[in-house]
């Protein structure tokens, strides 16, 4: 199949996973053309039948914000016709479902064959969608699209419980891939880092507000107050950071907390780690959490959202109500200091991770395409 992927380039989960399905699928020989405003972030290497198509915005004095929409639409359009599109898969419902039906509207009977299938991330439902000024026009898009799916069965009920939502919507969980995402011997960069055995607590996010990374911090601190000898690795980078660096400050904590930034190979640093923290406000999905879980790593997540469907209680690690700073130290305690609790939960984490093995999801997104432009050749008659 010719199948047009449109996704935001961020180091996001809906950029993340739309890029690692597109190269999925350009393994199964399937060709695959992304469109973006920049290179998304995990487009990192020349592949032979993946295109990607730059949707650019040109800047005059009339208009104060540049309507991506509008360009989007027309680059879609370009897209239908002369690549021979088969299936437009867009990522994120605002603005990219809106554009893609506003691009077939313009071409008319030419893309009537062409099915736009919606992926529902998170944020364009919990966040941007509820925004009142764009609600009519999330409800309008989701329901012309063909084909809906979301990350997790909680978006899924937050999409109807948020919307007037006439579509059935299909539960496709984010994956990963196996083969990056595991322990690799990495024990020289372990010691450069925990040169006295330290125990390694690794938090990977955007820094949003929405992720609590001070209290990532503020976690940390009371897990050493408990004479575990550790250190915090937080990666990434965002509005948060300063915030959490006034907190290792206020805390005396700072001599133990690595800010390393954005990392493009996460995996690295998770082969070294004892424990992740996860405590978010909000998160629909939680890859970070499963990428920690591949490489054998314990969890702590706040019980919110699509965390529960990723991270079992007790099982791969453990869940806590939100902000629960105590309940989530207790439990990094329990793990940090009893070497054959942290041998289970890690192993069961490796177990649960190949639940969401990348080649299966994509096998189950094939699957998809294909009912749908089935089902999209019978509505029109073809």
């Amino acid at each position: 199949m010719n199948i047009g992927i449109v996704c935001y380039p961020t180091f996001g989960g809906s950029g993340v996973v739309a890029t690692e399905l597109a190269k999925g699928l350009a393994q199964r020989d399937h060709n695959v053309h992304i469109l973006s405003y920049a290179r998304p972030a995990r487009l990192d290497t020349f592949r032979t039948n993946i295109s990607y198509h730059e949707v650019n915005l040109n800047t005059y004095p009339l208009f104060e914000f540049p309507p991506y929409d509008l360009a989007l639409a027309n680059q879609m359009v370009s897209l239908i016709e002369y690549e021979d599109i088969d299936v437009l898969h867009v990522h994120y419902a605002v603005p990219h479902a809106t554009s893609a039906f506003l691009a077939k509207q313009i071409m008319g009977e030419k893309a009537a064959h062409v099915p736009i299938i919606t992926t529902l991330h998170g944020t364009d439902i919990t966040i941007v969608g509820s925004d009142p000024s764009f609600k009519e026009v999330v409800d309008f898009s989701i329901n012309q699209s063909d084909g809906v799916t979301a990350v997790s069965e909680y978006l899924k009920k937050e999409t109807y419980d948020r919307f007037d939502i006439r579509k059935d919507i299909k539960v496709i969980p984010n994956f990963i891939d196996l083969d990056r995402f595991k322990k690799s011997d990495k024990l020289h960069f372990k010691k450069a880092i925990c040169p006295n055995d330290e125990k390694v607590v690794v938090h990977v996010s955007n820094f949003r507000e929405v992720k609590r990374v001070p209290e990532v911090v503020s976690v940390f601190a009371k897990i050493l107050e408990n004479d575990i000898q550790a250190k915090l690795l937080l990666v990434g980078d965002g509005p948060d950071r300063q915030k959490a660096e006034r907190r290792c400050r206020d805390l005396g904590i700072c001599s133990e907390v690595r800010f390393l930034g954005k990392q493009e190979n996460v995996e690295e640093i998770l082969s070294i780690a004892d424990l992740f923290l996860i405590p978010s406000g909000s998160e629909t999905f939680g890859l970070a959490a499963l990428e920690a879980m591949s490489c054998s790593v314990p969890v702590i997540s706040s019980n919110i959202g699509g965390l529960p469907e990723v991270n079992i209680h007790g099982e791969t690690g453990y869940l806590c109500d939100l902000d629960d700073v105590e309940c989530m130290a207790e439990y990094g305690v329990k793990i940090l200091g009893d070497e054959n609790l942290h041998q289970e939960l890690a192993q069961n984490a490796r177990k649960r991770a190949e639940k969401f093995e990348m080649s299966g999801i994509i096998t189950r997104y094939e699957q998809y395409y294909q009912v749908v432009r089935e089902q999209l050749m019978e509505r029109s008659g073809a």
